[in-house]
């Protein structure tokens, strides 16, 4: 009677031609990995284009492009697109930048509406896996993948397919599996050999798979990280000033920086990982449940939907609020954060009050409400991991048992598989040792499926905590984005209160802005507000109704105690605070400049500073030469910094480098530079001499620049046409409303004003001595009365 082992049948299941369909796909994503790795990192050709460089060493920069990428951080194209050249791998990569068109942002600015808050809820909100959850996500999508043709659909598609092609894989080591032990019972020495090459040729495949899904997902993440983090900086730092806005005038938003980088970086990880945690165990599910059901037929089939479905409710009902968890958690780790900003950037105020101590306090007690929030969450994580291990790894397994022993001990509930095509004869001879081999191929086989659907049930269990965090970082993400939203729009948070509406609330501006005015700054019945930041409490009223015009050429000086609204007319001027009534006229900002109390200097050169806010390019474009800049620094009485510093190529942390003078001369220089029609100044020469602030305003003027100073020194009423007083008097009718304009004069009645002030100065000086006497006799007569 012939005879044949059970592993040539299956054997020629899994055969050569089995493998080669796993391997002619790989092998040609292999042969196309080029074309695959530009679509995946687009521009690739394009950035080592570097034709316009000098030629280059291979592997290093040469000096002259390391200067020019030093010089030309980024480059203007006629598309509105900017080219930044940066260093990588001692080569210079150009990068292109396309900023989010304003017709996109105007369109997506509908669907990012932060939810109305109250006095009641705090502007708490509720997080978690709910409608609003999906719909926020949704809003986020038409960032991160904004068209069907994206690069990202691609990546998507790409890992996708070794999704697929990973289940497939692990389907193949069940049934492999099941044979090379069935061989190893039956003693085929040729089967149990031929399978282990299978084992080994199997291994080619899955490693790659594997190390593609991960890689791709890294991917994913960084494109969904680049696209939503340069979405948010083209909101951040839009011309509408949003990111002063942000940090100083809203309080829904209070770590701008962890939200702008933390938040955005963990939200892209968790929502890459969540598609390859959630895509391939449900695959799995579907598969590996077909597999099985052909082995343990319907009653089995039936045993695992009930299974999952009754522990799937179980650790429904257990699991905690892992995206409220996470959102505090969150939260409190931008507090953290910014109590170690605030440190650095006050470190020495806190050294000269040596106030170390208390700083070192706070920061402890900032880090303790972290850690113990942390620690709390690791203890919910006890009790729900145990629930979690219990159900899934010990009760499944026990199922699994239960299920997969059906096709032994009931064997009519199990569906008929086809026989083989081999010469495999039922014969009485060898059915025992056949049956045996048999059952023992199916037991492994199915085991091994039932151990990869408790692995998948177990991810899929767990992505619910994973989606749970995924919507704590979808509601900061989206909150950010919907604040940006709102202020780049000029609309700031407006807390619902139940006693009647405050005149200044922050969320009820009702001014007119009226921009493009070349030759006037004017101010019709406008209040000087400070917006207040408290809910339900109103701003502060400094001026009221102030109708102030300023004509080109009419210089006005501004002055009056501290406190009363100087540098807040400029501030409502540029933007930076709302204006809540009236209508304010002013030039384009490229024919208006700021000066304020604080000279800001840039990263960069000696050069960047005087030509700041313009980059190196935009001043070779407009025909600038450092022997231009060089007479621009003499007129601000700085021509000898150049040769100091080593040059105007020079890079420094100048805000260490130079003195509190100096900075303040370098802010003139580029008042000189850019030579506006108006130059708001506000108490910027404090820390100069008043024989070079002279000359300095008088050379402004020369330039045709109208000033508009804010300065308590007398001495610069000579080089201004009208003075307008805030904290007067009641003395008219303009000055009930705190404040009252003046024109100063001729230039001698000018002189004549400050040379009254120092008689007035030198008359009271003289009088120092009878003040001395009067205090002796008060003394003496205190002592007396003792």
């Amino acid at each position: 009677m012939a005879t044949s082992h059970p592993s040539t049948s299956s054997s020629h299941h899994f055969g050569l031609a089995t493998y080669a369909s796993l391997i002619i796909p790989i092998i040609s994503i292999y042969k196309y990995r080029a074309s695959i790795s530009s679509f995946i990192t687009p521009n690739k050709k394009h950035n080592n284009n570097n034709s316009h460089l000098p030629p280059q060493t291979p592997g290093y920069l040469t000096t002259p492009q390391y200067e020019i990428a030093q010089r030309e951080m980024f480059k203007f194209r006629s598309d509105g697109q900017r080219e930044l050249l940066i260093p990588h791998r001692g080569k210079l990569r150009k990068v292109v930048l396309r900023p989010t068109a304003q017709s996109t942002i105007k369109l997506h600015a509908k669907h990012f509406i932060p939810p109305k808050t109250s006095i009641r809820t705090n502007g708490k909100k509720s997080v978690g896996v709910n409608r609003e959850f999906f719909r926020q996500l949704k809003c986020l999508f038409m960032i991160i993948i904004p068209r069907s043709t994206s690069k990202e659909v691609f990546m998507v598609l790409v890992h996708t397919f070794f999704l697929l092609m990973r289940t497939y894989l692990s389907f193949l080591v069940a049934k492999l599996d099941g044979i090379i032990v069935r061989d190893l019972v039956s003693a085929d020495l040729k089967g149990f050999a031929k399978g282990l090459l299978y084992w080994y040729l199997l291994a080619i495949p899955s490693t790659y798979t594997n190390s593609m899904i991960r890689f791709l997902q890294s991917k994913l993440a960084l494109s969904f990280r680049t696209r939503l983090t340069r979405y948010a900086h083209d909101l951040y730092l839009s011309p509408n000033q949003n990111f002063y806005k942000l940090t100083n005038l809203d309080t829904r938003i209070t770590a701008a920086d962890q939200f702008l980088t933390a938040d955005i970086a963990k939200f892209c990880d968790s929502l890459s990982s969540l598609y390859s945690n959630i895509s391939k165990p449900a695959l799995d599910l579907i598969l590996f449940n077909y597999q099985l059901g052909k082995s343990i037929g319907k009653v089995g089939s039936m045993g695992l939907i009930i299974n999952y479905l009754i522990t799937g409710w179980i650790l429904r009902q257990i699991t905690p609020a892992f995206g409220k968890l996470s959102a505090v958690e969150t939260k409190l780790e931008g507090d953290f954060r910014l109590t170690h900003a605030r440190l650095i950037t006050n470190s020495e105020e806190i050294s000269f009050y040596n106030g170390s101590r208390l700083e070192k306090d706070i920061l402890n007690r900032t880090y303790l409400r972290l850690i113990r929030h942390v620690n709390s969450i690791f203890k919910i994580r006890i009790a729900y991991s145990m629930a979690e291990d219990l159900v899934i790894k010990y009760a499944w397994s026990a199922v699994g048992y239960m299920l997969v022993s059906i096709p032994v001990f009931f064997p009519n509930q199990t569906s008929p598989v086809a026989p083989s095509r081999g010469p495999i004869a039922a014969l009485e001879s060898s059915s025992t040792h056949s049956s045996v081999a048999k059952r023992t191929e199916s037991y492994i086989a199915n085991r091994r499926l039932m151990l990869s659907l408790a692995d998948a049930g177990g991810r899929m269990m767990t992505s619910g905590k994973d989606l749970a965090e995924l919507a704590g970082y979808t509601s900061q993400v989206y909150t950010l984005l919907a604040t940006l939203h709102d202020l780049n729009q000029d609309r700031f948070q407006s807390i619902q209160t139940e006693s009647a509406s405050c005149r200044f609330d922050m969320g009820m501006v009702n001014s007119r802005i009226i921009e493009g005015e070349e030759d006037v700054v004017e101010f019709s019945h406008v209040p000087i507000v400070v917006p207040s930041l408290i809910p339900g409490r109103d701003g502060e009223l400094l001026v009221d109704d102030l109708s102030v015009k300023i004509r080109r050429g009419e210089h006005c000086l501004i002055t009056g105690p501290n406190g009363v609204g100087k540098t807040a007319i400029a501030r409502i001027l540029a933007g930076l605070w709302p204006c809540f009534e009236g209508v304010i006229k002013k030039p384009r900002s490229d024919q208006i400049m700021y000066l304020p109390q604080r000279p800001y200097l840039s990263l960069g050169s000696l050069r960047d500073q005087v030509i700041y806010p313009h980059s190196f390019p935009q001043f070779e474009g407009l025909g600038g030469t450092d022997e231009e800049l060089m007479k621009i620094l003499e007129q601000a009485h700085l021509g000898y910094i150049p040769a100091r510093e080593g040059g105007f190529d020079t890079i420094k942390e100048w805000k260490d480098v130079l003195s509190g003078g100096e900075k303040q001369r370098v802010a003139i220089a580029r008042l000189f530079y850019h030579s506006p029609r108006f130059g708001v100044m506000d108490e910027c020469t404090s820390a100069v001499s008043t024989d070079v602030e002279g000359l300095m305003y008088q050379h402004a003027k020369e330039l045709g620049i109208t000033l508009i100073t804010i300065s308590h020194k007398p001495s610069l009423l000579k080089y201004h046409d009208y003075l307008l007083k805030l904290g007067t008097t009641p003395t008219d009718s303009e000055a009930q409303n705190g404040w009252e304009l003046s024109k100063i004069g001729s230039e001698a009645e000018k002189l004549g004003t400050v040379e009254k002030e120092v008689e007035e100065l030198k008359n009271r000086l003289a009088e120092v001595d009878q003040w001395k006497d009067r205090l002796h006799q008060i003394a003496v007569e205190l002592a007396f009365q003792k």
